[in-house]
């Protein structure tokens, strides 16, 4: 094997990524399962190509692998492909279509798949329950974005230091950080990700980390990390180096899934073989007809293998788009439900439940001993039932008692990526959504508050961003839109994506919002404000219903000094700007005979009969002494009605330092201070305040960036104020959902107001409201990924033909022998049992968990679920509702053991559900059945009842086929 062909392949051994066999998860545990296959087709078959296709001459072989080696490693970086073209001077060139101004960054044709979770909190349990967490203390931002630069981001073992910050009332605060430290159960080592010279590696940080770590006084309950987990590359590998080189693998490489990889690649050889291969210069120059026609023989060969390995390239890339792109399972529901909402034995059985009444007085600091059931109503009706802490069958019980579910469903939070939750309510809630707002990362650099690759850190956002716009466009409805929150660092990259997702027409403003009030010393100029952008979906439509898009009206300024029986007013102007002819006239004062007319360049608010009218009502007013210009007499009353603009500058809604203080009065010290104080969440006034613009109490609120659940917050409090009927949705990944978000949902159900973590009644009430939440836990990608099994076909099914087999390895073998895990249809024969392994921890722990397909389909078809009757004990779930299309839909999920055919005719024939009588336009059925469809009346026309295969369309509507 030559120098060039072994380089080659070695660099393609990387793409296919199977040059990492110690990585067990993900891409990388499929791709190593096939290792044989790859390396036969990179070892064999490609060289075999090569020399065929050139005739044995090496020279030329040599120069085909060359260009190969260059090609590829052009476009690929750990993990990713890269849009660079280079041209001569090392410059690049954009794909251009003629438009006025286009927006384009290195990522743009792809999606961003990267979990910031695992970036900033890795954590694995050791057998002895014993809990080891990375924790990401320091990011280096790079100084200068450029692939070219000659630095490059590692996981270091952080030196012992204090750390200093400052806080948002300016004070200064000290922190003790040290590498390794126990505290009970947990032990946690921390890193720092600092920018080194490109030439050093990541493998040699993990060694010194290793070795730090042994010569560091660990107690014996935590010598587990020192246990031995050879492999065949790695004999000496511990427990420790696995789970460092998967936490520095996950973090610094596969950041992105090309859309169009095949498509993409084969443009780019074009323009490679043109530019670096043809050249036509020598062609014109050249007397000798041997040369051209060896020169093209070489270009022939490159072409011919460069895309055989673009389409297996493709073939791996586009799988792994179809993975990121199906509709994720649900894979656990449970609900947040007020007492008010359950029956006496209900509420009965929480009384009888440990875990709930031990939760209660965590959370709202209760004294339940002694009360029976209706005592317990009676005296905390909004307390807050976490249906988790139960039995499936009590949670069931609830639902079959409820009916109009989702209209009396308050709140839906969905613990997953937000790009996977997004997808799956993409039918749900098609164009339902009244106003987005979400609080995005700022993309700092310096807080760990966004995962990126390695000198790409703002097309990144902007890939991240961008495809969730996509997604989020589709939801919102047509006089609303999406408002962002961003600092200065984002700001003016964020106006232009917006502009290219939701059209340059349809921004409507930016608000500054004054953030804070400290000053700080070290900054060139202090930092003040946010940004808070608002795109609308169509700004024509919004303009035509302006009036709605206002702030409530306050009292502020309005008085009755004349006893005006129509209530309080205050004076406005007459006159607005610009000139009207037809509203020039002049308006005499009925007390001075004095004439007047518009100041220059202005004109009468009002038409002149209208006016006539006003003076007649005495609406309006000359001046306190009856002889100054007219003025118009404004009703509180009226403009309660009609409310008022907002302008930009918004002052008036505290900083972010009471968003702060109002966390540590929910969680006291229940949650430490210092975790408290990095969330920054945004005052519940500013949220509020984006709310009230939208002027209606019957929408539905979205964040997708939720954090610690502020916008929950905002909208159960306004509901509180006017009894509104506001509904939220809100997303969040991180560890902030079971730790934040959720228990700070429960306790402003609970309570307006909190004090020390304790709720603080008014008169003898807590000021609570009656809630049903639903809470949502998704698969992820990575537990896709994960669960996918490569079923090999027979070893002999292409023996006798080795071109259909080389053929199966670059276009078909990943699809094909994965689609049993994927979606294996055939179980849902017996439904409530088909289960999946979820990750229960940030460093890929998984358990068996049974998956909720009842409320997967539901989302997949765009359900309104009126009702649901649940009897899963006994082997049977009806789901009653309203389809996308107005349709009246019944869903039956059977055991099909326990429902067979003739038991599912009786209990169909019972419900009258048959073309003759049936009050349903679509019923769903799994498993086979026998049921009829189809029916002639006495008079000789054809009723027909839809009944439709719930997996075909369950299959059909996950991939999106």
């Amino acid at each position: 094997m030559t120098p060039q062909l072994a380089q080659l392949i070695a660099k393609l051994q990387e793409i296919f990524q199977i040059n990492q066999p110690d990585l067990d998860f993900g891409i990388y545990r499929i791709l190593n399962s096939r290792q044989t296959q790859i390396n036969d087709f990179l070892e064999k078959t490609l060289p075999n190509k090569i020399n065929a296709a050139l005739n044995g001459n090496f020279e030329q072989a040599n120069n085909v692998c060359n260009h190969l080696y260059t090609f590829f490693s052009r476009y690929y970086d750990q993990g990713d492909f890269i849009s660079q073209r280079r041209y001569k001077g090392d410059t690049y060139a954009i794909p251009y279509a003629g438009e006025e101004v286009m927006l384009h960054w290195a990522n743009k044709d792809q999606y961003y798949t990267k979990s910031g979770e695992s970036f900033s909190n890795y954590a694995f349990t050791l057998e002895n329950g014993k809990k080891v967490q990375f924790r990401l203390v320091e990011a280096d931002t790079a100084k200068d974005n450029r692939k070219d630069n000659d630095q490059t981001r590692v996981f270091a073992l952080i030196e012992p230091k204090i750390k200093t910050e400052t806080d948002e009332n300016g004070e200064e605060i000290q922190t003790d950080i040290r590498p390794i430290e126990e505290n009970g159960d947990l032990l946690t080592i921390r890193f720092e990700y600092k920018a080194v010279n490109k030439k050093e590696k990541q493998s040699d940080y993990i060694t010194q980390a290793v070795e730090k770590i042994q010569n560091f006084a660990i107690s014996d309950e935590f010598q587990g990390i020192f246990k031995a987990m050879p492999t065949e590359k790695n004999k000496n590998r511990t427990l420790l180096e696995k789970y460092l080189t998967d936490y520095t693998a996950k973090n610094t490489a596969d950041y992105f899934i090309h859309k169009n990889l095949g498509k993409f690649l084969n443009q780019e050889l074009d323009f490679y073989i043109k530019n670096e291969v043809m050249n036509l210069d020598n062609i014109q120059d050249s007397t000798d007809f041997s040369h051209i026609e060896q020169n093209l023989q070489t270009i022939k060969t490159i072409k011919t293998v460069a895309k055989e390995i673009i389409a297996f390239l493709a073939q791996l890339e586009d799988f792994q788009k179809k993975l990121w792109l199906k509709k994720k399972f649900v894979a656990g529901c449970h609900y947040l439900i007020t007492l008010d909402h359950l029956t006496e034995a209900q509420i009965q059985a929480t009384l009888d439940n440990p875990k709930q009444t031990t939760q209660w007085q965590a959370l709202f600091n209760v004294n339940i001993s002694g009360l029976n059931a209706a005592e317990l109503c009676k005296n905390y009706p909004h307390l807050v039932v976490d249906t988790s802490l139960f039995e499936l069958k009590f949670q069931a019980d609830i639902l079959n008692n409820l009916h109009d579910l989702d209209e009396k469903t308050n709140g839906l939070l969905i613990h997953s990526d937000n790009f996977q939750a997004l997808n799956l309510l993409q039918e749900r809630y098609k164009e339902q959504v009244k106003c987005i707002y979400i609080d995005p990362p700022y993309n700092t650099g310096s807080d760990n508050d966004f995962i990126y690759k390695d000198n790409y850190q703002h097309s990144s956002w902007a890939a991240m961003m961008s495809s969730r716009f996509e997604l989020a466009r589709d939801l919102i409805q047509d006089n609303s839109g999406i408002w962002v929150s961003t600092d200065d660092g984002e700001y003016a990259r964020l106006q232009i994506l917006m502009a290219d997702s939701f059209g340059n027409d349809n921004f409507v403003g930016d608000i500054i919002w004054n953030s804070r009030k400290s000053m700080s010393s070290d900054a060139l100029i202090s930092g003040a404000i946010n940004h808070t952008t608002f795109f609308a979906k169509n700004k024509v439509v919004l303009d035509k219903n302006k009036s709605k898009f206002r702030l409530p009206e306050t009292k502020d300024g309005f008085e009755n000094p004349d006893n005006d029986p129509r209530g309080a007013w205050k004076l406005d102007p007459m006159d607005a700007a610009e000139i009207r002819e037809n509203l020039s006239y002049g308006i005499t004062n009925p007390n001075t005979g004095e004439t007047f007319y518009p100041p220059e360049g202005r004109h009468w608010r009002f038409e002149e009969s209208t006016v006539l009218d006003y003076l007649k009502d005495g609406r309006i007013l000359f001046g306190k002494t009856g002889k100054g210009k007219p003025a118009f007499k404004r009703f509180y009353e009226d403009a309660k009605e009609k409310g008022k603009t907002t302008n930009t500058l918004w002052d008036d809604v505290g900083t972010t330092t009471n968003g702060t203080k109002l966390l540590h009065a929910l969680f006291n010290n229940t949650i430490p201070k210092e975790k408290l104080n990095k969330i920054k969440p945004k005052p519940i006034e500013f949220m509020q305040k984006i709310f009230q613009l939208h002027n209606e109490k019957l929408p539905v609120y979205m964040d997708y960036f939720a954090g610690s659940g502020t916008t929950a917050h905002a909208v159960i409090n306004l509901n509180r104020e006017d009894n509104g009927n506001r509904k939220y949705i809100l997303v969040e990944q991180g560890e902030y959902f079971d730790s934040v978000l959720k228990p700070r949902v429960q306790k402003v159900i609970f309570a307006k107001d909190w004090k020390d973590g304790k709720p603080q009644a008014d008169n003898g009430e807590f000021g609570g409201v009656s809630q049903i939440v639903k809470v949502l836990k998704l698969e992820s990608y990575e537990d896709t990924l994960n669960n996918l099994e490569l079923k090999q076909p027979a070893s002999d099914l292409f023996a006798q033909n080795e071109a259909l087999q080389n053929d199966y390895l670059l276009h078909y073998m990943l699809d094909v022998e994965s689609r049993d895990s994927l979606l294996n249809t055939q179980h849902f024969t017996k439904p409530f049992d088909y289960q999946l392994n979820i990750a229960t921890t940030s460093a890929g722990a998984y358990e068996a968990k049974i998956i909720d397909l009842v409320e997967t389909f539901n989302y997949l078809i765009g359900l309104r679920v009126s009702e649901i009757n649940d009897k899963r004990e006994n082997g049977l779930v009806t789901v009653q509702g309203t389809n996308t299309s107005g349709e009246k839909t019944l869903v039956i999920w059977r055991d099909c053991e326990k429902y067979d055919y003739d038991r599912l005719n009786d209990y169909l024939n019972r419900h009258k559900i048959n073309p003759q009588e049936s009050e349903f336009d679509v019923v769903y059925i799994n498993g086979d059945h026998n049921v009829v469809t189809a029916w002639e009346d006495s008079d000789g026309g054809l009723k027909t009842l839809k009944v439709r295969s719930i997996e075909s369309e369950f299959l059909a509507r996950m991939f999106g086929e």
